[in-house]
């Protein structure tokens, strides 16, 4: 078959009528079929541009010429020769095109033998019967077809953003179910406690003697059953710890994890409740197994609350998936098929919120109340986190005990944290007395701010903090005045820090009038001084107020309504419960007698404030310009400028007659 020449330049375009003279002509070398009707090919000489002569003029003039077009005879000799099978027009060389003296064609020459035709419609048969006749070569190619091409294309990047989208859903899915695709689903997250890293033990845990007792039985039994089996005795199937945030609840849990000799899983409660119905409770079912395969084992649930809420409480029934997570806690713990060597340890500052099927013997048998440490145990926890820091001789541990009433384990912690940094950045090579005050007020009276105030507003807030201190400095059974402040601290523009005597756990009627009276004494100063009230006293108020109403409705310190005890809508902490119940159990006149009853109390108290502020007139004006000179005053400072107070504080901490153990 005739290979065709090709080149970069396109082929010129002629006419369907051109091609068929060109071919009855034999000045066709060959021809390429693209597709149906696009046809290539090449001429063996270019032909002579098309005039207004006549079809016959036109094939005489594009007949290829002979050897010697005058001589007839060699025509008739070239006629006789196809006739007889010799050699064809298209093999003669003297039909081939003029070339160089080199012998070869030029390149433009080439380009000129080259055309493209684009053939009619329905003409096909008829076209490829003229080149049969005159034994034209004939290629067909099959055309490239771009629509083919861009329709695969846009089928692979589909196929490609599908399988992008799929495993961008796949990876949420997994973070969102917390690992696992729909097989692992309900697989439990429960971690298991490995004890070679960062043990912890009861020897890290500080101020909770009564507490570690009552786990140190639990790790006991774990290790030696048989010395509590010769009684009859069983261990419980649950143990939990109740208290505020930062008492030590979870690092207790960790000690026990390092103390036991047993595999330990913690999860939180949290965990259980995903995007699935049904992924919790086959989560809890899972755990349980784990669990069990382990035993004997300990599985502890932080923030119990946030799964173990009371049934029936809100609004979706008893068919939301918290509900279906409970119910399957509680099979497990004690149900028709309970496990005797797994231990639930479980932790919560909401105990209050808790089921009562949750709480009952045989699932939680014991309930350890994880409470703020007592000054003996404050004190044992400062020992402790001081133990890693360098410390210089003037820190008082006692005092510093006694200061921090009412702080927890984790405020401690933190205090010593805030002291080490203090002296870092003071360049200090040990923790003084100065860094701890400095932490300790940092953590219970907020950072200093940068507030720049006007020498008004610093008289007005002079005044006030000045008259908080005086009453709290002249009114018995008021709690100690440890600083007074007019720095900005937090959100306060100045602040006037209390300290009670001691551990309190009864508050008599005549502290709590007490208090009222000293939250109002930076109100009342300001009528002294200024004969008006700024709005500095805004978050006084509302603190008196609620003592007051807290007197009246839960204290039974009313003349009025006597011995009784009102709830409100406060007490309730389920939403479904506030929208089923009555926001109130009392009548309108009872409710109007408790706002009387409020408001006398805050008046009797503000009238004995406004009193004592008159009769002391001189010990405010010390205080306030005190204040306003030196920005910050101390006890020692306030004693040498009024006096002594009414209220003496207590002595040092005597370990020995308060019992505590660290």
């Amino acid at each position: 078959m005739l290979a065709l020449s090709g080149g970069w330049n396109e082929p010129r375009e002629i006419t369907y009528s051109q091609l068929l003279n060109e071919i009855e002509a034999g000045n066709v070398r060959g021809v390429k079929f693209r597709g149906e009707q696009i046809v290539e090919g090449e001429f063996y000489r270019v032909p002579a541009p098309p005039g207004p002569s006549t079809s016959a003029e036109t094939d005489d003039e594009t007949s290829p010429p002979a050897d010697d077009a005058g001589d007839e005879d060699a025509s008739d000799e070239s006629d006789e020769d196809d006739a007889d099978g010799g050699q064809q027009p298209a093999d003669s060389p003297s039909d081939q095109p003029q070339q160089s003296k080199s012998g070869q064609s030029s390149k433009a020459d080439k380009d000129a033998l080259k055309f493209q035709c684009e053939l009619p419609p329905l003409v096909g048969e008829q076209f490829l019967a003229a080149l049969r006749a005159h034994d034209v070569a004939i290629v067909s190619e099959e055309p490239a077809n771009f629509g083919d091409l861009l329709a695969l294309a846009m089928f692979v990047l589909l196929a490609v953003l599908m399988i992008g989208a799929w495993g961008m859903m796949r990876r949420t899915r997994e973070q969102m179910m917390g690992g696992g695709m729909l097989t692992g689903v309900t697989k439990s997250p429960a971690k298991r406690y490995d004890a070679s890293s960062n043990r912890i033990t009861f020897d890290d845990v500080a101020g909770l003697g009564g507490v570690k007792s009552d786990l140190k039985e639990l790790v006991d039994f774990l290790k030696a059953p048989e010395k509590f089996q010769r009684l009859g005795a069983l261990p419980p199937k649950g143990v939990l710890l109740m208290g505020p945030p930062g008492t030590g609840k979870t690092l207790l849990a960790r000690a026990v994890a390092g103390e036991a000799e047993v595999p330990f899983f913690s999860i939180s409660g949290s965990e259980f409740i995903q995007l699935f119905v049904g992924v919790g409770a086959g989560r809890v079912r899972d755990m349980f197994k784990t669990a069990k395969e382990n035993s004997p084992s300990i599985l502890f649930i932080d923030e119990i609350d946030a799964v173990g809420r009371q049934r029936g409480a809100g609004l979706g029934g008893g068919h939301d998936e918290r509900e279906q997570t409970l119910n399957q806690i509680l099979s497990e713990m004690d149900g028709f098929t309970p496990s005797s060597t797994v231990i639930v340890v479980a932790a919560t500052n909401r105990p209050d919120v808790l089921d009562p099927a949750l709480l009952r013997p045989g699932r939680f048998d014991r309930h350890i109340t994880v409470d703020r440490p007592t000054v003996a145990g404050r004190k044992a926890l400062f020992e402790l986190h001081a133990a890693k820091v360098p410390i210089d001789e003037t820190v008082d541990f006692d005092r510093l005990a006694r200061a921090t009433v009412g702080l927890t384990g984790a405020d401690i912690r933190n205090i010593v944290n805030e002291a080490a940094l203090w002296a870092t950045r003071n360049d200090k090579q040990h923790v003084g007395a100065e860094d701890f005050e400095y932490a300790r007020d940092k953590v219970i009276m907020g950072g200093r701010r940068e507030d720049i105030l006007s020498d008004q507003e610093k008289l007005i807030t002079a005044y006030h903090e000045a008259g908080h201190a005086l009453l709290a400095w002249l009114l018995p059974g008021s709690d100690l005045v440890h600083k007074v402040t007019i720095i900005p601290r937090g959100r306060a523009l100045g602040v006037t820090q209390l300290i009670p005597e001691a551990d309190i756990q009864h508050i008599t009627r005549k502290s709590l009038e007490a208090r009222i009276i000293m939250g109002l004494g930076g109100r009342a100063a300001e009528r002294k001084q200024f004969n008006e009230c700024s709005t500095g006293a805004e978050q006084d108020l509302r603190m008196v107020t609620q003592i007051a109403r807290r007197m009246v409705t839960r204290w039974g310190m009313s003349e009025r309504l006597g011995p009784i005890a009102l709830s409100n809508s406060e007490e309730h902490p389920f939403l479904g419960r506030e929208i089923v119940q009555e926001e109130r159990q009392f009548s309108e006149h009872t409710a109007q007698v408790i706002d009387e009853e409020v408001a006398r109390i805050l008046h009797a108290c503000d009238q004995r404030a406004v009193d004592m502020l008159g009769e002391h007139g001189d010990k405010l004006d010390s205080l306030s310009n005190a204040l306003l000179e030196r920005e910050e005053l101390d006890i020692d400072e306030i004693t040498e400028l009024i006096g002594p107070s009414v209220n003496k504080p207590r002595p040092i901490i005597d370990e020995a007659s308060t019992g505590a153990s660290s």
